[in-house]
């Protein structure tokens, strides 16, 4: 019998590690598309549209290279994952806006204030995210495992 290797402490933070760098992609996209709709737009409602374009990208890259999970129905991930990400937005935008129409200002910051303001917001929920994504969206359904062969 083959003993079961045993995840080291170093194991759980080169996975969040990994999430980092991937939400970093996510990330990107959703300051690209902000950056992309804010002629178009008020900042708080560009944000939100980025959110969801970030949202969909770290959909799809968290459960290819991070979380991946088979056994889970998709619509319950899909789910999951949406109402994680509502809290996240919630607090990107609460952050976004209060940087941008506040801490900014009153620190008369002139360099891209809309850009650093985003990106604080963005930055913010990460660590709320990984848990909850990990504990929650991602865990493997109770009772939902593969029928057995035979």
């Amino acid at each position: 019998m083959t003993p079961v290797p045993r995840a080291s402490p170093l194991d759980g933070v080169l996975h969040f590690v990994r999430f980092l760098a991937t939400g970093g992609i996510a990330a990107g996209v959703n300051l690209l598309t902000r950056y992309l709709l804010d002629p178009f737009m008020l900042f708080e409602a560009a944000v939100m549209i980025a959110y969801v374009a970030g949202m969909a990208v770290a959909f799809v890259l968290f459960q290819k290279l991070i979380f991946g999970d088979p056994d889970t129905p998709l619509s319950r991930r899909m789910f999951r994952f949406t109402l994680v990400n509502l809290l996240g937005a919630a607090l990107a935008l609460a952050v976004s806006s209060a940087m941008a129409r506040l801490v900014l200002p009153a620190l008369d910051w002139t360099f891209r204030p809309a850009e650093i303001a985003h990106l604080v917001g963005v930055c913010v929920p990460a660590f709320s995210s990984y848990v909850l994504h990990k504990r929650y969206t991602f865990a493997p359904a109770r009772g939902l495992g593969r029928p057995s062969a035979g």
